[in-house]
């Protein structure tokens, strides 16, 4: 089994180490579910740049 989890921006699934070209997909991940959670990761980061972003607005 892989010691390396994906999320393919191509078929919206969780893949192995073998699998899509790494330029259509996101990771890697340790586990298979933090893979899955791969958008959801990404979105919560986003958000949190964007409240550290406000915070430098006025320097």
């Amino acid at each position: 089994m892989s010691d390396q989890w994906w999320f393919c921006l191509t078929h919206m699934a969780v893949e192995p180490d073998e699998g899509c070209p790494n330029k259509d997909r996101m990771g890697p991940y340790p586990t298979r579910e933090a893979a899955a959670n791969a958008l959801k990761t990404a979105a919560e980061r986003n958000e949190a740049w964007r409240e550290e972003d406000k915070a430098w607005d006025g320097d």
